[in-house]
């Protein structure tokens, strides 16, 4: 009997600490789904096996958006404003064995961006056009998100602080995947056009990097307030 009794003991006990562990477990859990909440995403286009465009002087544009991501986040973070990136390294969001590995890069992004739930994304891009002579930096909104064009409008109007640099209207547009399916306002900033000559250069520029990610996090930061 008392064995029995030593028995059953053991078995309560056991039981007690193997919910224990799931209970730490599952707080463990929920403490890494929190650390992964951020005030902004900053999502830097391209990446891996898709260099996006190429600029006149053979600069490759997720080299730039990946470079000028990072700073745009160490300027945030300086501000005390929290930022997650879609990517850190020179590597697209896709299984090497995926039938279309763009469609599966950009439904990632869209899937992070919506998960984290921030109060605004930002992805960084380099624009190119057929004549050499357009520059500028340009910002682009979901066309029928208002809370988006008021970002865009703040954000574009901080361009004006670029010394040497073009400053175009903002644009709304409705076909870009990830302007379409985020749920938070999402802004498509265009920093430069690879396919004229002085801004391809000054793009590679680590001083007019730092410039553009300091009038970038200027304008978010407005954004936040």
């Amino acid at each position: 009997m008392a064995d029995k009794v030593k028995w059953v003991l053991a078995l309560l006990i056991l039981v007690f600490v193997l919910y224990g562990i799931q209970k730490v477990e599952s707080i463990v859990t929920q403490g890494e789904v929190q650390a992964q909440k951020a005030d902004v995403v900053i999502d830097a286009g391209h990446g891996g096996k898709d260099p996006g465009k190429v600029g006149v002087n053979d600069a490759l544009e997720k080299d730039i958006n990946l470079q000028i991501a990072g700073k745009l986040k160490e300027e945030l973070e300086a501000r005390g404003i929290s930022v997650l990136m879609t990517r850190e390294e020179d590597q697209g969001l896709y299984d090497e064995n995926a039938d279309n590995k763009q469609v599966q890069d950009l439904k990632r992004r869209v899937e992070l961006i919506n998960e984290t739930a921030p109060a605004l994304a930002v992805s960084i891009h380099q624009n190119s056009y057929p004549s050499p002579d357009v520059s500028g930096v340009q910002v682009f909104y979901y066309e029928h998100s208002k809370e988006g064009e008021e970002m865009a409008s703040v954000v574009q109007k901080q361009m004006e602080n670029l010394e040497g640099t073009k400053n175009r209207p903002v644009k709304g547009n409705t076909t870009y995947y990830l302007l379409k399916r985020t749920e938070v306002p999402t802004l498509i900033i265009e920093c430069g056009f690879l396919s004229n000559q002085s801004e391809a250069q000054k793009l590679t520029e680590e001083d007019y990097q730092n410039s553009l990610a300091r009038v970038i996090a200027d304008g978010i930061e407005e954004c936040l307030q």
